[in-house]
């Protein structure tokens, strides 16, 4: 049955945080760059959603949606020297996220949604996150600071306790970064870029539990 329960993964990237879903059963799309600008390949019509030309959702069945929005516009760790932050392009697509996401609740059965940032300057415009999670809290060895808002269940903790040597390595950026998933095409090659994006596997786990 979960095969008819559709899951949207909006700039999903690797697909990290949906991945628990896909194991499970569930059709899920990983709306994301390269494949997919949801700023020019997604259409809503009252009861669809289109994506590109040749591809359309009803509404009633999109069960889940998770939202990744780039944070680079956001990050504490952006250094404005070269480049000023750009509030209204990071903002871009954030709005539209929120806004798939209200289309969905008013004409589907849309079960929860999430939407993710690191910790930073998009807490400003978008108001104090719903959760606050660390990597470690759910059992994956790096501190992370990140923001959730949403309606969706908590997932459960399995804290673990970090070394002071890993926790300086996260402190300078350092820390371990995971694989990339075999065939997932970094948006210009940033591939370093998508490994330090990637959702925790534990924390992906503890919310595909506490909502399913």
């Amino acid at each position: 049955m979960n095969s008819k329960k559709i899951i949207l993964d909006l700039c999903g990237g690797t697909g990290s945080w949906s991945k628990p879903y896909k194991d499970a059963g569930y059709t899920v799309y990983n709306l994301t760059l390269p494949d997919c600008d949801l700023r020019t390949d997604i259409e809503l019509y009252e009861d669809k959603i289109f994506i590109g030309h040749d591809t359309y959702l009803p509404i009633k069945d999109i069960y889940g949606i998770l939202a990744a929005p780039p944070c680079t516009m956001f990050s504490f760790a952006r250094t404005t020297a070269i480049k000023p932050r750009d509030f209204t392009q990071g903002l871009e697509l954030v709005n539209i996220c929120q806004k798939i996401i209200q289309w969905v609740r008013l004409y589907g059965n849309l079960k929860f949604w999430a939407m993710e940032n690191p910790t930073g300057y998009l807490r400003q415009f978008i108001g104090k996150p719903y959760l606050q999670i660390q990597p470690f809290e759910y059992g994956d060895p790096y501190a992370k600071k990140t923001d959730l808002w949403g309606y969706f269940n908590q997932p459960k903790k399995k804290p673990i306790v970090l070394s002071e040597e890993i926790k300086n390595y996260c402190y300078f950026n350092n820390r371990v970064m995971p694989r990339l998933p075999e065939g997932y095409r970094s948006p210009e090659g940033r591939n370093y870029a998508a490994r330090r994006a990637m959702t925790p596997r534990g924390f992906a786990n503890a919310f595909y539990k506490a909502n399913q």
